[in-house]
């Protein structure tokens, strides 16, 4: 179980396929002889990735999704059975983070980044999982965060949305498999996107800039972890140190936490 992964000839959807982690896991996909249904809002990106794939001698098709929206959703999944047939291997790496106080941190954009981070990976798993069950077959990767084992001050939100698809993801994980079904979850830390803009950078640790990979390592990782069957993963692999310490010491490594990333930071408590 899970050791069997191989993605020629299969359907793969992957949502965030616009940019970062998902166009990469989109690209690594493809290479690997997966027929991919790439989804996001900016369709003219998803465009330009399905030529360059098609280019490189793979499969891939766009489709324009808001994945906060469970109507685009099921809209969305009629569209990719309709043109390549039943999703096999669903990705569900759309997401965003902001780097904001809580206190700072307007309704309107935790209630989006909910729905979008957490609530677009409940809808589309629920949207894809009959036809896996009546397969029993298929493999789901869910794009956490190290947010999501680690709270983040400063990201308060999107920690929360994070812990929420890991709790979700592990659960999932021995509920499906006994039906053939593949659950991961990977947590992704700092992975060189477009997300990490000079603003964001401004916020972060001194230093922070010279620990990150790129999308294209992550996606490789992402996949070697998929074939082994494991369920959770950090990527790079060096940061589970980190999280074994929270473990060990939690209010220790809450601390430290807050020290680091709050220091110099409006609304700052020593």
């Amino acid at each position: 179980m899970g050791h069997d992964f191989d993605p020629r000839g299969r359907v793969a959807l992957v949502t965030g396929a616009s940019s970062g982690i998902g166009r990469a896991l989109a690209q690594a996909l493809a290479v690997r002889g997966a027929r991919v249904a790439l989804l996001a809002r900016r369709h003219d990106r998803l465009e330009e990735l399905a030529c360059e794939i098609a280019a490189a001698g793979g499969e891939a098709r766009a489709f324009a999704c808001d994945v906060s929206e469970r109507a685009a959703v099921e809209a969305a999944r009629a569209g990719v059975e309709a043109a390549l047939g039943p999703v096999e291997i669903l990705v569900n790496a759309a997401g965003y983070v902001r780097h904001v106080l809580f206190a700072d941190h307007e309704p309107e954009d935790v209630e989006r980044m909910l729905r979008t981070n957490t609530l677009g990976t409940v809808f589309w798993i629920q949207a894809v999982l009959p036809a896996m069950r009546a397969a029993r077959r298929g493999w789901i990767v869910n794009v956490s965060s190290l947010a999501g084992l680690l709270p983040q001050p400063d990201e308060a939100a999107y920690s929360a949305s994070k812990h929420a698809v890991t709790g979700l993801s592990e659960a999932l994980s021995y509920e499906l498999e006994r039906e053939g079904i593949r659950v991961l979850v990977v947590h992704p830390v700092l992975v060189r996107t477009e997300m990490f803009t000079p603003e964001v950078m401004a916020r972060m640790p001194a230093g922070s800039e010279r620990r990150f990979i790129s999308a294209g390592r992550f996606a490789e990782e992402t996949l070697r972890a998929l074939a082994r069957g494991d369920r959770s993963a950090v990527i790079p692999r060096r940061y589970r140190g980190a999280v074994l310490l929270r473990a060990l010491s939690p209010v220790w490594m809450g601390n430290l936490m807050a020290r680091v990333k709050l220091r110099g930071l409006s609304g700052d408590v020593g």
